[in-house]
């Protein structure tokens, strides 16, 4: 058996491990790469093996590094079941929509405004591919062995991270593979906790937060403190969230700010049509978090939600003190590249991150103190304060992430750490050897391991 990790090595984006055994092959995670742009350049290169030869894939999560390639691989050629959660799929049929439609609309936007050095510029992918890689999606139930052909079974373990997030244990011809996923911190106020695995042969671990600790400040002092201070000086605080998961958080501690006398006349608005729809989906999977359903509802609705073109335009001219939560979390594209564009260049608002920003965005090089941000072509000054949430990340830290792996019994064979920046990733190592004993590596992209 072969263990090959095309994609979320020496990274923390384009998650794609596959597995191969004789000339039959298994693809764990299809993301999309994200940040540098010789990163991103991955996307359009051909797929390391021919997708007609892939018989399966089994999704961790819906975050778009973890599945955003799936409508590229089914154009190509795969034709196979794609494995997840429940959740997962409900929050995959609104992300691989969407992020079809952002990138036509972004190509189409490139021809018209003359700025791509494609002519013309073409999306990654269309909404026809996304409606048919949504049409592969098959639900497994948390806890459940599921029987694949050619002697292969899976298990999906709550990971914590986001809604529907799994851990995955693989068994093939008597060798067994957990792959981590993205793990969620313990003690989350929305979240269920890492659920423990006891054992495996071989573990794919990731490594996103594996040299540092989460800070120990109350996110929403802080958030508060921020929000107050923005608004006091007559600004509007924009906050760059992913559209799953990060920005359903945010609303529930703006919600309990609210509930706490704080904030009480600075109106609030989530402007993003997918963060609207994954908050309505939060509240239909009670299962795979802790709120209830009186907390769910009451944090989905402290928002006003923005769906036109014609809101959110509108919600650049209201002069207002005011907060908008809008997509992406790290800048990458959306609609919060039109607000970053309007309050950027004046000091009284605030632009506000909220957790780990991948090197080569945009929320990157702003949270490192840029002085200007390259928007649709042109030089946007940024003037405003900049300020990042980071405790409020849904990745397991350093110590999280060894709290779940002291959980197994026995040392596994090797354990691979992917999914992280090189140092991060390094650290996560040398702690693994030196607390745990345990063999592990740090793979290359493309690398190739022998599980035989």
């Amino acid at each position: 058996m072969r263990l090959s990790f095309l994609g979320g090595a020496g990274t923390v984006t384009g998650s794609r491990y596959l597995l191969e055994r004789e000339d039959r092959r298994i693809l764990v995670d299809c993301g999309l790469f994200q940040g540098l742009k010789q990163l991103r350049l991955r996307n359009w290169a051909p797929f390391p093996v021919q997708p007609q030869g892939i018989s399966s894939v089994i999704l961790t999560h819906a975050h778009l590094d973890h599945s955003g390639y799936l409508p590229a691989l089914v154009r190509d050629g795969f034709s196979g079941p794609v494995h997840c959660s429940s959740a997962t799929k409900d929050l995959c049929e609104i992300l691989l929509r969407d992020s079809a439609r952002l990138l036509e609309q972004d190509a189409e936007y490139a021809n018209r405004r003359g700025f791509s050095k494609h002519k013309p510029a073409l999306p990654l992918y269309t909404a026809e591919d996304a409606e048919r890689a949504l049409e592969s999606l098959s639900p497994v139930a948390f806890g459940e062995w599921r029987e694949l052909p050619h002697g292969v079974r899976v298990r999906f373990s709550r990971a914590g991270h986001i809604l529907g997030a799994a851990c995955v244990e693989c068994e093939w011809n008597g060798t067994k593979l957990v792959f981590s996923g993205d793990l969620g911190r313990y003690n989350d106020p929305m979240m269920v906790d890492p659920t423990p695995i006891g054992e495996a042969d071989y573990i794919v671990v990731e490594s996103t937060y594996g040299d540092r600790r989460h800070g120990t400040d109350d996110v929403q002092t802080v958030l508060g403190d921020v929000i107050e201070r923005t608004v006091n000086r007559g600004g509007t605080v924009i906050i760059p969230a992913f559209a799953v998961g990060r920005a359903q958080a945010l609303l529930y501690h703006l919600e309990r700010l609210k509930a706490a006398g704080r904030l009480a006349n600075v109106p609030i608005f989530l402007n993003s049509p997918m963060a609207a729809d994954a908050s309505e989906i939060l509240c239909n999977h009670m299962e795979d978090q802790k709120l209830s359903a009186a907390e769910c509802r009451a944090a989905c609705g402290i928002a006003t939600y923005v769906r036109t073109v014609e809101a959110s335009k509108a919600l650049n001219e209201n002069p207002v003190p005011k907060v908008i939560v809008s997509a992406s979390g790290m800048a990458t594209g959306g609609r919060v590249l039109h607000h970053l564009k309007r309050y950027a260049p004046d000091p009284r608002n605030t632009i506000l991150f909220a957790g780990f920003q991948a090197v080569g965005t945009r929320g990157a090089a702003m949270v490192a103190g840029a002085g200007t941000i390259k928007i649709h072509g042109a030089y946007i000054p940024v003037r405003a304060e900049v300020q990042n949430l980071s405790m409020l990340s849904a990745h397991a830290d350093a110590d999280e992430i060894l709290r779940w792996l002291r959980n197994f019994r026995q040392p596994p064979r090797m354990t691979f750490i992917t999914h992280g920046e090189p140092s991060a990733s390094d650290a996560l190592r040398l702690r693994i050897q030196d607390e745990l004993g345990w063999p592990c590596t740090v793979p290359e992209h493309l690398e190739r391991a022998d599980l035989t």
